[in-house]
């Protein structure tokens, strides 16, 4: 029995920021996976932890990550990054959350930035906006004061839904994050990409999530 598929947002409902990260290292001569080393590196308590539960501002972050990634090898500025973390749209991935949303429950777990983090995004924070619209409950880490995978943002999200875990599905892009839902016994699925992520959902739940 499935009550609710809670889902990631940015690495789902959009593409990977670890694409632009990538171009980026090329384009500055940069060390290979500098960026996601220094967000790896004592993730618990490092400059984009500090960030994504607004105990810092943007000031802060910036310095705090340029130190960090300087002790991995290379200077890389914080206010670089977060331009590169705007993905491009997965359409289809909002196609079945709509086909999900009228079959059962749907929540949204997301590490995000303080307001006005990134900027504007013109057309972008658009389309975030009505996608947000249509979950049954969204929880922010920025809002919060803590982010995955802290295994209290979970269980906050079941119990707003007021569902039992072993009856969710979770999806986000990062591993780190999905073993905590896993361990509270919800079915979890890596998104790698829109295609293969919705094939394993549709495998999970026996439902059809594309349009015909």
């Amino acid at each position: 029995m499935i009550d609710a598929v809670i889902w990631d947002f940015g690495g789902v409902f959009t593409s990977s920021p670890f694409e632009a990260f990538a171009r980026f290292e090329t384009e500055r001569g940069l060390p290979v996976d500098i960026i996601r080393r220094t967000n790896a590196a004592n993730h618990w308590d490092n400059a984009w932890a500090k960030f994504e539960r607004a105990e810092v501002d943007v000031d802060a972050f910036d310095e705090l990550f340029a130190t960090e990634s300087r002790a991995l090898g290379a200077e890389v500025r914080g206010k670089d990054v977060l331009p590169l973390l705007i993905g491009d749209p997965r359409p289809e991935m909002v196609e079945a959350l709509k086909i999900v949303g009228a079959k059962v429950k749907t929540g949204c777990i997301t590490n995000n930035l303080p307001a006005n983090a990134i900027g504007s995004a013109g057309g972008r924070s658009i389309y975030v906006a009505e996608i947000m619209t249509l979950f049954d409950h969204i929880i922010e880490s920025a809002k919060i004061g803590f982010r995955k995978p802290d295994p209290r943002i979970y269980r906050m999200m079941t119990d707003a839904l007021g569902v039992d875990p072993a009856t969710c599905i979770y999806l986000d892009d990062l591993g780190v994050n999905l073993k905590p839902a896993r361990d509270m016994g919800m079915t979890t699925i890596k998104v790698l990409s829109a295609a293969q992520a919705i094939t394993d959902l549709e495998a999970a739940t026996g439902w059809h999530l594309r349009q015909t």
